[in-house]
């Protein structure tokens, strides 16, 4: 009798095992990750002590870590850590505890699915960490990563060409005029005629990432010296009563869902 069938003849499923696995799983990695923050906490990272100390960096500087992390952990842990990593020999903790590669998923806007941009949320996570949300007083990191968004929407991108790119062919710029990645990748695709698996693509959202931790740390510098003022004009929920952003009509055609008035 094969393993498999021992198993179902006790009473027990296939499924249910490989669901114990995976709770055995997500267990693990929870109490490590609360390892974590208790050692943060110890050192003084607890949540008491957020938002998180910050020291200017240099913006080329660390748009040249964030392209060679992007080859490593892709968009979104690529930005984060191109800040993080830098902070952790300037600050130290809660930077030297924190786990900046466990947002390898935001790749490919979200494990894949195309939603938003991981370059963008991770900068998002980076001015939240340092600045902290509305929700906690300070409103400027809520304001920088509204002004990320709209920067990444209404820029040509890439912005950043490295010292020593892989791909040295010329690679075109597109506007993508939305934060998602699958609009953003899928027009530039059709620019520049490359495949998504093309080493030209992949080098572009390298410099993509490597383009918005060099905004994010001319954000975060000018807020570092008092000289920061929000440029962002948008808000969806003020003039479409729905989240959203300024361009639903490329994608939901009719199909665009129409709130109830308050």
């Amino acid at each position: 009798m094969g393993k498999d069938e021992k198993i179902e003849k006790k009473g027990v499923s296939r499924r249910q095992v490989m669901a114990g696995a995976g709770m055995f799983a997500a267990t693990a990695a929870l109490a490590n990750f609360g390892g974590l923050i208790k050692n943060a906490e110890a050192t003084g990272g607890s949540t008491e002590n957020w938002p998180w100390p910050y020291k200017k960096l240099d913006p080329a500087k660390t748009a040249e870590i964030a392209y060679k992390e992007w080859y490593r952990v892709f968009c979104g842990a690529a930005v984060i850590n191109s800040v993080v990593g830098q902070l952790r020999e300037k600050v130290g903790e809660p930077y030297t505890s924190f786990p900046a590669d466990a947002f390898v998923f935001l790749e490919g806007g979200q494990v894949g699915w195309g939603t938003i941009c991981g370059s963008s949320a991770g900068a998002n996570i980076v001015a939240n960490l340092i600045i902290g949300p509305r929700v906690a007083g300070a409103h400027e990191g809520h304001e920088i990563s509204k002004d990320l968004m709209q920067w990444y929407s209404e820029t040509a991108l890439p912005t950043f060409t490295p010292k020593n790119p892989k791909i040295t062919a010329h690679l075109p710029t597109t506007i993508s005029e939305s934060p998602l990645c699958h609009i953003s990748v899928g027009k530039w695709m059709k620019e520049a005629n490359k495949p998504l698996k093309s080493p030209e693509r992949k080098d572009r959202c390298a410099r993509v990432a490597a383009s918005t931790a060099y905004r994010l740390v001319e954000l975060l510098n000018e807020w570092h010296d008092g000289d920061y003022e929000s440029s962002s004009d948008f808000s969806a929920a003020s003039e479409h009563g729905i989240t959203g952003q300024f361009n639903c009509m490329e994608c939901h055609g009719a199909d665009v869902p129409e709130p109830p008035q308050a």
